[in-house]
């Protein structure tokens, strides 16, 4: 039996998707998560799924960042951006990244069914304005290559750091103590070459979406 995961925040294109599988491959199994933190669990509660589906823009993603940490922390599991972000540099660095194919929300169910199939065959699936976009820079790889030696609670800590928590901030949501979090912290930077909290969040940002749009932290007092 197919296992196919589907990460989305929207319940009406999750249950788009889910006809859509259904009409394509009778009897698959699927399980839903509609944040991050919900697919990193799912991921691990169901480590033999055929194939992710994963939005781009959901609680919890920055991003290029959760697909290259999946990539890193499941190499085995395939994976296909399906994104309202259309445009072909975004494919391509979805394809540099890792994922096996790029299939936008606009298409129709047929084309839909026929990129699953493919992938699930073995094969690359995008639009084949992906692949005279230019390739994700050296930059980009770096960062990506990076961030691929976090721990998952380490990712964890560094994706909230990128939305302006601090320190406490993050121990209160995580359950922990801000000493553990400073832990962290000293790891994240060294992992990623970074002299502080602001250049980690702007090595990080080099995967976002948009990366000029991300803007540097004000540094965070340790005493």
């Amino acid at each position: 039996m197919t296992t196919l995961l589907i990460a989305d925040d929207h319940p009406l294109f999750r249950e788009a998707l889910r006809g859509a599988v259904a009409r394509t491959l009778p009897g698959a199994q699927l399980h839903e998560a509609d944040s991050v933190d919900a697919l990193y669990a799912l991921v691990d509660a169901v480590p033999d799924a055929d194939l992710l589906l994963l939005d781009l823009n959901m609680p919890g993603a920055q991003g290029f960042s959760a697909l290259v940490h999946l990539r890193a922390l499941h190499p085995q599991l395939p994976i296909v951006v399906v994104s309202a972000r259309e445009d072909p540099a975004t494919m391509r660095r979805a394809l540099d990244h890792g994922a096996l194919g790029f299939i936008p929300k606009s298409v129709d169910a047929t084309t839909l069914g026929d990129a699953l199939t493919h992938v699930l065959e073995g094969g690359r699936w995008a639009p084949v304005a992906a692949q005279s976009a230019p390739a994700a820079s050296d930059d980009e790889h770096d960062a990506a290559q990076r961030l691929r030696e976090l721990t998952p609670q380490q990712f964890r800590v560094l994706q909230m750091l990128g939305t302006g928590l601090l320190n406490k901030q993050i121990a209160f949501e995580l359950g922990v103590s801000e000493a553990t979090i400073k832990a962290h912290m000293t790891a994240i930077l060294r992992k990623l070459g970074a002299s502080n909290r602001t250049q980690a969040v702007l090595i990080a940002g080099k995967l976002a979406l948009d990366p000029e749009s991300v803007v540097a932290l004000p540094e965070e007092s340790e005493d």
